[in-house]
């Protein structure tokens, strides 16, 4: 497995739980379990992106911008997990934020997959491909 495949296997249990979350209604234990699961992978997955994904590619003048940009990105995300938790959950403004967040992690996604990861195959060796992955993964794991 190689840091793509790893990274992009946690981005569709990200959608799926962002799926799930946004069609829970009310103060309910659903959407309280649910929030709490997206919350928890969101930040997990930012740090662990942001030591075994973006860091290695910083150093490099091709995707230094690219991976400020994602980093950035991952700052907005946190931004709107805080404002769902300052937000009861039986408010209408909850779904409107879930709805937000959903929407600014599907787009984060998507730069990723479609021009990052290319972008960063060209930087990345092979070996190195396979090492960050496994990093990445360990990460993923003990922090989970």
């Amino acid at each position: 497995m190689n840091i793509f495949e790893a990274i992009r296997e946690d981005h569709d249990k990200q959608r799926d739980l962002l799926s799930k979350l946004v069609e829970t209604s009310g103060d309910s234990n659903k959407r309280d379990a649910l929030f709490k699961a997206v919350k928890k992978q969101l930040q997990v997955h930012a740090d662990a992106e942001e030591r075994h994904f973006y860091k290695p590619l910083i150093s490099s003048d091709m995707m230094q911008d690219h991976a400020r940009h994602g980093i950035a990105e991952h700052h907005e995300i946190d931004e709107l997990i805080e404002q769902l938790e300052e937000t009861d959950y039986d408010s209408s403004a909850w779904l409107k934020i879930a709805k937000d967040l959903k929407d600014k992690v599907e787009h984060h996604l998507e730069d990723e997959e479609h021009a990052f990861f290319q972008m960063a195959g060209k930087v990345f060796s092979e070996t190195k491909k396979s090492t960050l992955a496994t990093e990445y993964q360990k990460y993923m794991k003990s922090h989970l």
